[in-house]
């Protein structure tokens, strides 16, 4: 099998650290399951980086991982458009249509996603959620007509238990990622791990609300204002394929 992963954060695996610093995240963990399942390895890339708008994912990210001859893509981005001051609904629509016709052509088999929901603890979220909403309608209609696979896990209501996010409160944290990886080997038929237990949840305090105002929004809204990303200057961790071993019980770590 050779499995190509495309999107943002949430894809690339951002509040997923491993004991080194680099990134793990669900796709990650959805190669490794998949190579434990069969007993063999499987070249693995992933091309997502961190703030891509839909854009960007699609025209940059889209014809490099077709050009890896994958079996397998999964899809998700939107997240950074419906966060935006301003969006266009009807493009991100167009260009997951785009996504879906160009994998049909490629005869690749293609799994979207839509990301979890985190709008109950960021601010504007009664707007981001509005979009996301709607967003996710028209995935679910698209992928309905083409008799794709989808992954739902912006109404995934387990996911949006404080448990499972970061500091940042926008991305998972990794028992976060390892649910999303649950769901998706779920929707492949193959075995996955035991469902994580139950979650401590944080006790947010006054001085936290503060401090995440500090250290993560205040930061977003000068990058918004200046016009940069968090992605800036930023490559992908797997523009090519490394290859996964199987390691049986590795999900449950």
């Amino acid at each position: 099998m050779r499995y190509v992963a495309i999107g943002d954060s949430f894809t690339e695996g951002v509040g997923d650290e491993r004991a080194d610093g680099r990134l793990r995240g669900w796709a990650d963990r959805v190669a490794e399951g998949l190579a434990d399942a069969s007993g063999e390895p499987v070249e693995y890339a992933n091309l997502a980086i961190r703030g891509r708008k839909l854009g960007p994912i699609v025209d940059q990210q889209l014809e490099p991982a077709l050009a890896l001859e994958p079996t397998l893509i999964t899809y998700n981005g939107g997240g950074n458009d419906i966060m935006r001051r301003h969006v266009d609904m009807a493009a991100l629509k167009a260009l997951t249509r785009r996504v879906v016709r160009r994998c049909q052509q490629a005869g690749v088999t293609l799994i979207v996603l839509a990301g979890p929901d985190p709008t109950s603890r960021i601010p504007f979220g009664g707007v981001v959620h509005h979009r996301g909403e709607a967003l996710t309608a028209d995935i679910v209609r698209l992928t309905d007509e083409a008799g794709l696979t989808f992954v739902d896990m912006w109404h995934d209501r387990e996911i949006r238990r404080p448990g499972y996010w970061a500091a940042d409160r926008i991305h998972l944290n990794p028992v976060g990622h390892r649910r999303v990886a649950w769901q998706v080997l779920t929707a492949l038929g193959r075995p996955r791990p035991d469902e994580p237990g139950p979650l401590r949840e944080p006790r947010r305090s006054l001085t936290d609300n503060l401090v995440f105002y500090r250290q993560h929004v205040g930061p977003w809204v000068r990058r918004r204002v200046q016009g940069r990303s968090s992605g800036d200057h930023r490559t992908a961790k797997y523009p090519g394929y490394v290859s996964i071993s199987p390691d049986p019980g590795r999900l449950d770590r």
